[in-house]
């Protein structure tokens, strides 16, 4: 198996509490992970029908069997349960009683604050980061690894991405809509999804994606809300400051894997990507999630935001830390330009003292340690980000 950067984050907080409960998507490893650093628990998948029955209609009963406390595989199919586990451990407060993982995060997050709150650690387990996986793709190039993605079966099965992807959405995201909320029309949600994709790394229009999908603006926030709440998308807010510009409110929109977006798009091998139309956007959202998994890798809450204004100055990716902001742009070209610099010059003239440093990410394979920017390949970010951990 390979290692996962969150274990010993995993194995520290079940020292010191009676339940962690560990989220992410579908096949993103937690099941793999937690069996294997918690072999001594009984091992309970609550998606099996008769063993989900009985835990929603005998909680009690369901708990008395594992009196040493169990791994709890899929916990968002009872969630009545934690009100139970809640009890129990209030009477045994052993450490690692219970693990618990979930791949529903919002209505889920809402059961633990109300039955499991001061008992829980809460953990966020995203695919593989690329740090995770170096060794196994030695040689590689960056299209290839944006195509095939980063969850851990197609790679550690070597299945074909878009085999394995079309499975993904067919067995996964649509049956979890079905549990989540009444999706009439699957073939609509799926265009939407296909819509979606094409705007990877762009301000997220709700209204004009309603109009493009021929559904309302209210379906479109719903549809939005479940993909969020299965770790599917997420949006980037934009970043506000007391500044004489007029910034965008909007939030950016990417996905928790590139090539779950490859796939959407219709891209079918990884030599498509060398001249496709979004193939920055695409780069842009794998390094964004990699800040993302370091930081929840960590245990910690990624505090990221995008700077817009009316002037047409963007910048990619700003992180808030105690002492001010981190800015990296983030650019798929191999050859540094003095372009890759000019929005984080304009940037620094507008904060001052605010930015305290920044960073170009590129497609290159050689870093450059300049005195006022520094320059970073796209398969060293996770350094960089290592770093912006140890400054929140």
């Amino acid at each position: 198996m390979i290692a996962r950067h969150i274990q010993p984050l995993l194995i520290r907080l079940a020292s010191q509490y009676p339940v962690v409960t560990i989220l992410g998507p579908r096949q993103s490893g937690k099941t793999t992970l937690c069996r294997e650093v918690f072999a001594h628990l009984p091992y309970v998948n609550l998606e099996a029908p008769d063993i989900r029955q009985f835990a929603a209609e005998d909680p009690r009963g369901f708990l008395r069997q594992y009196p040493g406390g169990a791994l709890l595989d899929e916990v968002q199919h009872v969630p009545d349960l934690l009100s139970y586990i809640q009890v129990d451990v209030d009477n045994n407060k052993q450490s690692g009683r219970y693990i618990l993982t979930g791949s529903q995060q919002f209505h889920l997050r809402e059961q633990i604050s109300q039955s499991l709150a001061g008992r829980t650690a809460l953990l966020r387990l995203l695919p593989f980061s690329i740090a995770e996986i170096r060794s196994e793709i030695i040689g590689e190039d960056i299209d290839t690894l944006m195509f095939r993605g980063f969850y851990p079966r197609i790679l550690d099965a070597g299945l074909d991405p878009t085999q394995a992807l079309a499975d993904y959405v067919e067995t996964y995201i649509q049956r979890d809509l079905r549990s989540m909320m009444q999706v009439r029309d699957l073939g609509l949600f799926t265009r939407f999804m296909g819509l979606l994709a094409g705007r990877v790394g762009q301000l997220l229009n709700l209204s004009q994606l309603a109009n493009d999908a021929g559904v309302t603006h209210t379906t479109i926030s719903h549809w939005m809300s479940l993909l969020e709440t299965g770790f599917i998308a997420f949006k980037l807010p934009p970043y506000f400051a007391n500044l004489n510009k007029r910034l965008t409110k909007t939030p950016k929109l990417y996905f928790y894997d590139v090539g779950l977006v490859c796939y959407l798009l219709g891209i079918r091998s990884s030599g498509q990507l060398m001249n496709h139309p979004l193939r920055g956007a695409l780069l842009e959202n794998m390094v964004v999630v990699e800040a993302v998994k370091k930081f929840f890798n960590h245990g910690a809450h990624p505090n990221f935001h995008f700077y817009r204004d009316s002037s047409g100055l963007e910048v990619d990716l700003l992180c808030e830390t105690g002492s001010g902001l981190l800015a990296a742009e983030i650019k798929s070209g191999e050859t540094v330009s003095r372009d890759y610099f000019k929005h984080l010059y304009q940037l620094k003239s507008l904060l001052g003292d605010q930015l305290k440093q920044s960073w170009v990410i590129y497609g290159g394979e050689t870093g450059q340690a300049r005195s006022d920017v520094e320059v970073i390949p796209v398969m060293q970010a996770d350094q960089l980000f290592e770093t912006w951990v140890n400054a929140r």
